[in-house]
């Protein structure tokens, strides 16, 4: 399994596996172990819930690690009048008469709710170096799919504010 990042993705995992290494194992070591002190295990919830916490803490470090681990670093740069990675885009779609903007972004960090769409989604694939004022058919499964066209794009920089989801 390889994962389309950008150098950006990996610096973001890097600092969260950093943090979560450097403070929230520490804290949920020290958790565990206050509340195994209070007694009888199989009754006591505060250790359970402690446990809890601790092991979704690793099993996230080990997510973020191999995700980095099976990589594939794609390019964040676009030509300045072509829809690349991080740019936001505003489309018109021709069925709904509705016009919306999204930000072009990697799988990591895709999030329909927010604007974020993937790279790797139907309608991140068919903007992909496409330029304003394109008619661009966003295939779906099969033979069927929608007509947008592209109103304007702007080349935003990755602040890195966008945040990497957790699965």
């Amino acid at each position: 399994m390889h994962n389309e990042l950008t150098e950006q993705d990996i610096r973001k995992m890097e600092e969260e596996i950093e943090y979560r290494k450097l403070v929230v194992r520490p804290q949920a070591l020290e958790d565990v172990k206050e509340a195994r002190a209070h007694g009888d295990l199989s009754e006591n919830f505060e250790y359970h819930a402690a446990k809890k916490v601790k092991n979704q803490n690793e099993s996230r470090i080990r997510y973020l690690e191999r995700m980095i681990k099976t990589a594939v670093i794609v390019s964040d740069e676009s030509a300045e009048d072509e829809i690349g990675m991080n740019n936001t885009v505003e489309v018109f779609f021709e069925e709904d008469n509705l016009t919306e903007k999204y930000k072009l972004v990697t799988t990591v960090r895709g999030n329909s709710l927010e604007g974020l769409i993937s790279t790797e989604s139907p309608l991140g694939k068919a903007l992909l170096g496409h330029k304003t004022g394109d008619r661009v058919h966003v295939e779906m499964a099969g033979s069927e799919g929608y007509y947008v066209v592209v109103k304007s794009i702007e080349n935003t920089v990755d602040d890195g504010t966008d945040r990497i989801r957790s699965f």
